[in-house]
């Protein structure tokens, strides 16, 4: 029971099943939850493999009533909770033009106030034994990109509410990261569920842009995307370190991607970057 304990969200898959593996094998208890537990078949083989055990659990982060029971389950099962990884979420490729308010909605519904939902729940146990309050973001969480503006609002106002969380927060023993990945060779692109073709047939007037943001993409994917492991590596950072910094990327090129950014008073920097992907 003295093992500390950590609650992962979004671990059917990518980042989030590597984080969990990682943190099991760095000996932390470690419970991994998913929204639909019949796609754990793969979170089951990796532990398998890497010889650890998980506690594999259902939490909906769009759903009040499953993060309460989730969270409360945990701290009823062991006693405590030590550090939280909001990890789910989802991709949207769209332009506002073209898609419905609602359409950006759903997606804030499960980028931005499913993060909410959990931290606000978790808290009051991170409270009472100094735990850690981590997010997975991205670097659009920094630097807005073409045809990802829900996504990036989403991400944007993640990063916001973590930043001013995470000085109140720490006067109370809790510290709070952002773990920010760029490119990641997992099933987060393939799960957008879209049809590129299909995509760029109906745009209209966006089609010769969104077709030279889709080349550019998939060519990035390709040529530079970080395996789930290697972006996991900076999540089990944020929970072991020290003393973790508020922003964590996840490779070099991240940190030169959002560096552009940070680095940039009047923002012309960031822009002249994504307005070359369209071209």
């Amino acid at each position: 029971m003295s093992r500390k304990v950590v609650l992962i969200t979004g671990t059917s898959s990518g980042i989030g099943l590597a984080a969990a593996i990682s943190a099991a094998e760095a000996g932390w208890r470690t419970i991994a939850t998913l929204r639909d537990p019949a796609r754990a078949d793969a979170l089951r083989k990796a532990a398998e493999t890497a010889g650890v055990e998980l506690d594999i659990r259902q939490l909906d982060v769009t759903d009040a009533s499953s993060v309460t029971a989730a969270i409360e389950g945990v701290v009823a099962d062991y006693g405590r909770l030590d550090a939280v990884v909001n990890n789910a979420g989802a991709g949207h490729v769209g332009t506002i033009e073209n898609e419905t308010v609602e359409d950006v909605r759903r997606v804030m519904e499960v980028n931005f106030f499913g993060v909410v939902q959990v931290s606000k729940a978790a808290l009051p146990h991170l409270r009472a034994v100094g735990g850690r309050l981590i997010t997975v973001t991205s670097v659009g969480g920094v630097v807005g990109q073409p045809f990802n503006e829900a996504y990036c609002a989403a991400k944007f106002a993640v990063e916001g509410f973590m930043e001013s969380l995470a000085p109140v927060a720490a006067k109370l023993g809790v510290a709070v990261s952002v773990v920010e990945p760029g490119a990641v060779a997992s099933e987060f692109v393939s799960n957008l569920g879209i049809d590129p073709a299909a995509l760029i047939a109906a745009a209209g007037p966006y089609a010769a842009p969104l077709q030279a943001y889709a080349t550019r993409t998939q060519t990035m994917f390709a040529d530079s995307a970080q395996t789930p492991a290697q972006a996991a590596e900076a999540v089990l950072e944020a929970l072991t370190a020290e003393q973790p910094a508020f922003r964590i990327q996840t490779s070099e090129w991240a940190r030169a991607f959002t560096g552009t950014k940070l680095a940039d008073l009047d923002g012309s920097k960031a822009l002249g970057l994504t307005g070359a992907y369209l071209d």
